[in-house]
């Protein structure tokens, strides 16, 4: 019998329900259960493809080309298991599906009603895969009292109802501020936010409570009494200097326990979490250290680079260094010279991004790579602004661009029309939407041999995440490597470029695709782990 675990959260949003199912998903892993996580988002867009990065963070895209909350990302990155489009559900989406089957006539000539039909939407994508998995772990996004939450609120109450007795349990991940003044962590926000659950049907069983510092037992015996819960799942969940401490810190504070005893579960084994230590040992102990400057266009929410981040915290494990990131809007090289921003850095990198705010900044911060022998790893946008700068500064072509930016005479750089997707022929066009219509998910990727890309990869074979629109004309390909520009990698048919590298660079390397997306603490992506080495390199000259 499948085990769910809905995990909610109050008092305010950011209190990291993602990272705390993640953790809690791993430490059930590590004893040897099948887990499963999903997440459940209130907000009206179909999926986060359209939304600004500065608002909502990192859109993480999965093999099978679903555009979905970063959440997603620390489920990958913690438990190893690849999500896909069925794992995360949106408002927007539900009403979508509802409407199409409406219009259809589908409901034949009923009233369609948040009571029984959207719930009963959102239950069934809760229970899809039941039986497959011994627990399945469901986030539900924003705060308990939020207006847009409460059909997600009233559907997961209703599976508590009508699931067997003792297979649910309610979670509920909230704070306890520490006033100065007081001396004192408050309880009382805490006591509302599950007062605004139970006002709903749901009386949480676990209280996973957020605090800088130890609760004192007058408190968790406070919260047990007015919380209505055992004194022992009123769990302590402490900040800690590391994501990856969170599973750790968890355990000892009995956060698995207290979920399996809540079912009537006897462990099987306690959990194996020596892999953990290693990673914790490695990021609180490096042999050394590197900086590397992230060039972006939205670097005012560093969530929306979040997997490029912890990618580069997988690289720095895998050298035993500590990665230490210098944030640089794209736009400052528009109008300064980068070098006083990027003299005695060990590395650039340049991500993806969209229109052409910091274009030309990026542009700057790869030709300062190039000409300064830097290390440079441009993603998806930072590997088409890095050809537009071999086509001007090594090629000559002067007008060298990107079409996203609107017409221009050399179109290094075009929009993708068409492609293959495995036997089929996929289509878009200029005039299309823009939800939904890029290049997504997981494609398969030649590369040369002999390369360095090919190298680190130690094959030719590869497969990863796209997210784009755009893509580079491989008209220019034959002027570009002849001035030492090479195409090192190509989509199966050869038609779409994949990489590219700058030939006697020590290491200048661009990808189309998304290789943070598939990075792991346990298992660093070759590309960030061949970066942080050539990062760590270059210090030794500087």
């Amino acid at each position: 019998m499948t085990r769910y675990v809905f995990i909610t959260g109050g008092v305010v949003s950011s209190l990291g329900k993602g990272l705390a199912s993640a953790a809690l998903a791993a430490l059930l892993q590590a004893r040897g259960y099948r887990v499963r996580l999903r997440k459940l988002d209130p907000y009206l867009n179909v999926d986060p493809g359209t939304m600004s990065p500065t608002q909502h963070g990192e859109v993480f895209v999965t093999d099978d080309g679903a555009e979905t909350d970063l959440d997603l990302g620390h489920y990958e990155r913690f438990t190893g298991l690849p999500a896909s489009r069925a794992d995360n559900v949106t408002t927007g989406r539900i009403y979508l599906d509802i409407i199409t089957k409406e219009r259809r006539g589908d409901y034949l000539g009923a009233t369609i009603q948040v009571i029984p039909h959207v719930t009963n939407a959102i239950k069934s994508f809760v229970l899809d895969s039941d039986g497959e998995d011994d627990f399945v772990l469901v986030e539900i996004g924003g705060t308990v009292g939020d207006i847009e939450g409460l059909p997600f609120f009233e559907a997961i109450r209703q599976i508590g109802q009508e699931r067997p007795r003792g297979s649910v349990c309610y979670l509920h991940l909230t704070l306890l501020p520490y006033i100065p003044s007081a001396g004192e962590l408050k309880t009382k926000p805490t006591q509302h936010s599950v007062k605004e659950l139970r006002s709903i049907g749901i009386q949480p069983d676990i209280l996973l409570c957020r605090c800088d510092r130890p609760i004192p037992e007058d408190e968790r015996r406070k919260l047990g009494l007015f919380c209505n819960v055992r004194e022992s799942a009123v769990i302590e969940a402490r900040d800690v200097d590391t994501i990856y401490a969170v599973p750790l810190s968890y355990r000892e504070a009995g956060l698995d326990r207290e979920i399996l005893a809540h079912f009537g579960m006897e462990p099987p084994q306690e959990p194996k979490l020596d892999r953990w230590q290693k990673i914790l040992e490695r990021v609180r102990n490096p042999e050394g250290e590197v900086t590397i400057a992230i060039v972006g266009k939205y670097t005012g929410l560093k969530d929306a680079y979040k997997s490029l981040t912890e990618a580069l915290t997988h690289g720095g494990i895998a050298n035993n260094v500590r990665v230490n990131l210098e944030w640089i809007e794209a736009e400052v090289f528009e109008r300064e010279d980068p070098a006083p921003f990027l003299e005695g850095l060990h590395g650039i990198l340049v991500p993806g991004g969209f229109g052409q705010r910091g274009a030309e900044g990026k542009i700057r911060a790869a030709r300062y790579a190039r000409e300064r022998r830097i290390p440079y790893f441009g993603i998806c946008f930072g590997m088409q602004m890095a050809v537009i700068e071999a086509a001007r500064s090594l090629a000559g072509i002067a007008d060298a661009n990107s079409t996203e930016f609107g017409e221009t005479k050399e179109p290094v750089v075009g929009l993708l029309t068409e492609w293959m997707r495995g036997n089929e022929l996929e289509r878009r066009a200029a005039e299309g939407n823009l939800g939904g219509t890029m290049r997504l998910g997981a494609y398969g990727a030649t590369l040369t041999a002999g390369t360095k890309i090919a190298e680190m990869y130690g094959d030719t074979e590869i497969s990863e995440r796209h997210r784009h629109r755009y893509e580079v004309n491989m008209a220019y390909r034959e002027c570009l490597e002849a001035k030492g520009l090479r195409f090192s990698g190509t989509s199966p048919d050869g038609l779409l470029p994949e990489t590219i590298e700058h030939e006697g660079h020590p290491w200048f390397i661009g990808v189309q695709f998304h290789p943070e997306l598939k990075s792991r603490p346990f298992e660093p992506h070759p590309l960030f782990k061949g970066f942080v080495a050539a990062a760590v390199e270059q210090s030794r000259l500087v």
